[in-house]
């Protein structure tokens, strides 16, 4: 049996005046995951659990198996599992966004989704400036990077209390930097990038280009290494994750799974969507379980843009899920699924805990009379899961 999960980060939304009280799911042209609906069942996911933030690392550990609540100790861990870092028992990671602050408000999360060589060099700058035997950063993709702090005040680190810069667009930044004991060396390092990064070259030439800037870094999503089986310990399944990020990444390499880099998989609305569909098939022919993730639709939320979120829907339910469907289309020995991690409301612009709609088809699953994937079709079902329950009903 072949087990397939696809995941569009943030797709579901919620309805809006300029789509006549629909949602952008609603609108956008989708047959492929309708057609999931038709043949087969259409419900509703808890993701979030009720004590926690909403956020992607949270949703994704549910939508694979992992209750949250007993696992989850951080977003900075996981994607410091697929960087490479190990941490010790003294160390603390942070995610590290590089952003753009404007007239002291944040207003860009991603500092103009920066490439990644560009920001491979100022988070060099950062380690020669700022850096130190007890203070290191590590460079990621795009925007997102990681601070490590090795320290004896442990606790009270985990314990700060962090925003995500996503969600405080447009706001001054000195009502959510860091707050709660030990916060001094955060509010330090975040301050100092403020004089070390803008008069850097890279910062020059963008700002000449009209390009946003890079000119703070912002320290957010902290933690401990975690613990957790692997999927093959708990579900007795071997696979692969294919996602563009490193949290997805990491948390693969947590749990065992193979991670399998996509060449042009960026992130954002250019992702390569169909070579991402390609790995999924190919990891197929070995393996028994896939899972792939696509962030273009999150970050369309997140910026807002309504006509690129509907766009990244439809590229997502045409290339990525009609390529599975297509490739499956005479067998009956495999399961798909598709469902977004949480809801990233174009005119929030930030994540929801809401339950989000879920699809699935294939062998031994029954039809529950639904025909299209949507927020409201899915509010009408009476299938209802605990996102970290959905792995066990899935595939067993």
């Amino acid at each position: 049996m072949k087990y397939i999960v696809l995941v569009p980060d943030g797709m579901a939304d919620e309805p809006m005046e300029q789509l006549g009280g629909k949602t952008p799911l609603e609108v956008a042209d989708t047959p492929c995951m309708d057609s999931i609906v038709k043949n087969g069942l259409l419900a509703q996911a808890r993701t979030i659990p009720s004590r926690l933030s909403p956020a992607s690392d949270v949703a994704n550990l549910s939508i694979l198996g992992y209750d949250p609540l007993k696992y989850y100790s951080g977003r900075a861990p996981l994607e410091a599992a697929h960087l490479g870092v190990d941490l010790e028992k003294d160390e603390v990671a942070f995610r590290c966004n590089l952003i753009t602050v404007s007239d002291d408000k944040m207003a860009d999360y991603s500092a103009g989704h920066i490439s990644s060589n560009e920001a491979a060099t100022l988070i060099a700058t950062l380690n020669k400036n700022l850096g130190s035997a007890q203070v290191k950063f590590y460079p990621g993709v795009s925007y997102r990077h990681l601070l490590v702090i090795k320290t004896d005040r442990v606790q009270e680190l985990i314990n700060v209390v962090c925003m995500p810069p996503h969600d405080i667009l447009t706001q001054l930044i000195r009502k959510h930097l860091p707050k709660g004991r030990g916060v001094e060396p955060l509010l330090d390092l975040m301050e100092r990038s403020r004089s070390i990064l803008p008069p850097h070259e890279i910062n020059k030439v963008r700002i000449d280009l009209k390009e946003n800037p890079a000119n703070m870094i912002w320290l957010w999503g902290q933690g401990q290494k975690p613990t957790m089986p692997t999927f093959k310990e708990k579900f007795g399944l071997t696979g692969a994750v294919i996602s563009a990020v490193d949290l997805i990444k990491g948390i693969g390499i947590i749990i065992g799974l193979d991670v399998i880099d996509v060449e042009g998989a960026t992130g954002y609305y250019d992702t390569n969507y169909e070579g991402k569909a390609q790995a999924a098939l190919k990891v197929l022919e070995k393996n028994d379980f896939v899972f792939v993730h696509v962030e273009a639709t999150d970050e369309a939320g997140h910026n807002g843009d309504l006509r690129n979120k509907i766009t990244a829907i439809e590229r997502f339910d045409k290339i990525i899920v009609g390529s599975v469907l297509k490739h499956f289309k005479t067998r009956d020995d495999f399961r798909v699924v598709v469902l977004p991690d949480h809801a990233t409301p174009v005119n929030q612009r930030k994540h929801i805990s809401d339950p989000v709609c879920v699809a699935m088809m294939g062998h031994g699953i029954n039809q529950n009379g639904f025909c299209q994937f949507s927020e409201a079709e899915a509010k009408k079902s009476n299938v209802f899961f605990e996102g970290y329950q959905l792995m066990d009903v899935f595939l067993k």
